[in-house]
């Protein structure tokens, strides 16, 4: 059951209320029964506040202990080697050098590696993590070129890397499709995402095209992408008795731990995966082979392994972004009202997953039009299997629409950022879901002032010396997400200190800063007297850092926990208690205490609550509300990105000079981290324009370019001066006001760059990336 469908049965329009009788989610307020949330109606001071990053000191001073970085007793260094064909079988594996070599322990191969089940692939159930539903290293099968064909195993990692380049394998090549052309030539078939069809229909978008006034009808392309965060996978690995430790650098700790008991024969409780620190993860810090390979080896040899993953190892077993091809064809009278919209092309995923880029997911959502068809399809190659990326769908399917949009204004006369509100919706074209929250108006009225868009030249207009200079502009959309299974855990002590446990991830964006700080918040605590864990699979309930749901879902956990504690500590209070006789839902956390809301002089800290009980500390914990709040209301975030650019008319070079982000995203909770993960996803989205592009070799399927050296992307230089603003109006139907910011910053940046270099040269590029030989023309 996908996570969609989950969510759907868990709903059914209806919420558990607190007394355990079923009642009608309420329309005006987040919390069920109608009463707003006291996070947003009350507030201590914290949020909204500007907090460094309560992790920064550690990792400034090394003390962060990241997945490679575990050093166990006795333990063996892991390398893998590769297959060189795209499908087939290996023909033969000598592997006698490499357990020859100094320091090698063992070479696990298909034919000594242990038995393990084959593994749920992501999408399959609410625990599956698997990227592909291949087994792994079970048998001389190769699925695609770069797929692990034997571990070595060795006493330092020199010696593991040295005899893994000793193995010599021959493999018996079978027919394969490497091409996307001879995929398409082959039939494609309806995509879905997350159990959904990638298809609307509204109307007859085909006639109504074909009747319009103005109209345009392009093909735009984007490539594929490969995963880059700072940290290559990295797993360090133990079997302590029958029980599994994994160390790890994940995204998904309790759906890791769940997949991986399954590979093994094990039950939940005996796999353990903790990832307190990540050094980046974008969707490809998930499970691959490599986590489950090193379980198996350590298994196989009876001592820890750490299994690291070189650069290029990251290319041949960590999958990326698929390419797409997209039509987008609009149709308008001469007031740029659209009456028709057609968003539709293909995309590629492999025969042992399904993770199409769903492309048309924005689109679904952003513009009125008369009729609307949105379709995706998808073909099969024979690659390694592909994953999330940064606002999959979304970042390349906006470069597609928002650069359509461009030359439709063009073609009108009109400004471009005046056709998109002449456009603007007012209920979910496609739903027909009122929104829960859009301001992009208010956006694009503040991020066009602070530009000074009004500037702006005809194309071709503003010179100096051999540099054209032009602007370019595109909204952004990303959906709002609270995934079900998210749960908090929170101890409280006599002293009125608090541990709040979440089974969630710090990636670098700040999520254990903000969590801590809304935590304080609900709790009435100082920020220092709350600690929060996290990323360990033995915490309660599960939570995957992705779809920019994590900092949502929870913040409905800690809400749910703290109502569990407030009526804990009420049973507790006794009848000598100033709080006597109050139920849970008249009393809120205040200085340290509970008071009731609408009489603060009423109340009890909660030293003196515990202290009267004997107790030195309570513990609760509760799972999030259902997320309901997604079948009621349409819920996204929302950009307005402008570019400015600077573009050589002798060598075609493209120089970023200024970027200018405007954001709608509910209630901004900490300001600080806030504006560096806006910038983050801006700079990802100024790599997706210019410079990313995965080099795949459609003869053989082989990524040709698996390198930082050779696979470019933007640093120092490249990045220029980036402002960012936002409206800071909190949506009252989620938790804490707040939408997910981690995927918006980089959703439109794409075509705001291509529409600025339009504008600067008179040149439309619609193959991405914008390299200077499209410019040479």
């Amino acid at each position: 059951m996908s996570i969609v469908d989950t969510v759907k049965q868990t709903a059914q329009g209806l919420v558990q209320g607190a007394v355990g009788k079923l009642v009608p989610l309420a329309p005006d307020s987040w919390v069920p029964g109608g009463v707003p949330d006291p996070l947003i109606a009350r507030q201590h001071g914290l949020i909204g506040t500007s907090v460094s990053r309560l992790d920064g000191p550690l990792k400034v001073k090394g003390a962060a202990r990241f997945a490679a970085e575990f050093a166990l007793d006795d333990m063996v260094y892991a390398a893998l080697a590769f297959a060189t064909i795209p499908r087939g079988r290996i023909a033969t594996l000598d592997v006698a050098a490499a357990e020859a070599a100094t320091g090698v322990v063992a070479v696990m191969t298909y034919r000594n590696a242990p038995r393990m089940n084959q593994p749920a692939v992501f999408g399959s159930g609410p625990t599956a993590a698997a990227p592909a539903d291949l087994p792994i290293m079970q048998d001389d099968r190769v699925a695609w070129n770069g797929q692990p064909i034997a571990v070595v195993l060795a006493e330092t990692q020199e010696q593991a890397d040295y005899a893994a380049s000793l193995i010599v394998a021959t493999f018996a090549g079978e027919p394969s499709i490497t091409s996307f052309a001879a995929a398409k030539a082959k039939g494609a078939e309806p995509a879905t995402f997350m159990g959904q069809p990638l298809s609307n229909t509204i109307g007859d978008a085909d006639a109504m095209l074909g009747a319009a006034a103005h109209k345009v009808d392009q093909v735009y392309r984007t490539p594929r992408h490969n995963h880059n965060a700072i940290e290559p996978h990295a797993a360090t690995i133990a079997w302590v008795g029958d029980d599994l430790i994994i160390h790890d650098a994940s995204q998904l700790v309790t759906m890791a731990a769940a997949t991986i008991a399954d590979v093994f024969d094990l039950k939940a409780e005996q796999v353990r995966v903790t990832s307190p620190y990540v050094g980046g993860g974008f969707g490809g810090k998930c499970l691959w082979d490599h986590q489950i390979l090193g379980a198996a080896a350590a298994r196989l040899v009876g001592r820890p392994v750490r299994i690291a993953l070189t650069r290029e190892g990251v290319y041949r077993g960590v999958g990326g972004r698929t390419l797409t091809e997209q039509r987008v064809a609009i149709g308008a009278d001469a007031d740029g009202h659209f009456q028709a919209l057609i968003h539709a092309g293909t995309t590629a995923d492999t025969p042992h997953n399904h993770m199409p880029e769903p492309f048309i997911l924005g689109t679904r959502a952003g513009y009125a039009a008369d009729s609307i068809k949105l379709s995706v399809d998808v073909v099969k190659i024979d690659m390694l299997a592909n994953t999330f990326m940064r606002a999959p769908g979304e970042s390349v399917g906006t470069f597609a629409l928002e650069s359509a949009i461009d030359e439709l204004a063009v073609e009108l006369g009109i400004d471009p950022i005046d056709l998109r509100l002449r456009n603007e919706p007012e209920v979910d074209p496609t739903s027909g879901l009122p929104f829960s929250s859009r301001h992009i108006v208010e956006a694009w009225r503040a991020g066009a002032d602070a530009f000074g868009w009004a500037d702006r030249a005809l194309p071709g207009a503003r010179r100096e010396g051999e540099w054209l200079i032009g602007m370019g502009c595109a909204t952004g959309t990303y959906p709002y997400y609270r995934m079900p299974g998210a749960a908090a855990r929170i101890t409280l002590d006599h002293a009125g200190k608090a541990l709040v446990e979440v089974a969630a991830h710090e990636m670098g964006m700040g999520t254990s800063t903000t969590t801590t700080m809304v935590a304080a918040e609900r709790l009435g605590l100082p920020l220092d007297a709350v600690e929060v864990r996290y990323g360990d699979s033995i915490i309660p309930g599960s939570i995957l850092a992705g779809g920019s749901q994590q900092t949502a879902a929870i913040g409905g956990a800690v809400i749910a926990a703290h109502n569990a504690l407030v009526a804990e500590l009420l049973k507790l209070a006794g009848n000598d208690s100033p709080l006597a006789g109050l139920s849970p839902d008249e009393v809120g956390s205040e200085d340290g205490g509970l008071a009731k809301l609408d009489d603060p002089a009423r109340r009890e800290s909660y030293a003196s609550i515990l202290g009267r009980a004997q107790r030195d500390a309570v513990t609760v914990s509760a799972e999030g509300s259902p997320p309901l709040e997604q079948m009621h209301w349409s819920m996204h975030s929302h950009s307005a990105i402008f570019c400015e650019v600077r573009v050589n008319a002798v060598t075609g070079e493209v120089r970023v000079t200024r970027f200018l982000g405007s954001f709608d995203c509910g209630r901004i909770l900490n300001p600080k981290t806030a504006r560096s993960q806006f910038r983050g996803g801006m700079i990802m989205g100024l790599g997706l324009a210019l410079m990313e592009e995965t080099d795949f070799d459609e003869r053989n399927g082989r990524i040709m370019n698996p390198s930082l050296a050779e696979y470019h992307m933007p640093v120092h230089l490249d990045v220029p001066e980036i402002e960012v603003i936002w409206t800071d109006i909190a949506d009252p139907h989620t938790p804490m006001g707040a939408h997910g910011i981690g995927e918006i910053g980089i959703t439109g940046v794409a075509a705001a760059v291509a529409n600025a270099i339009y504008n600067a040269t008179g040149t439309r590029v619609r193959d991405l990336p914008i390299t200077l030989d499209k410019l040479l023309v």
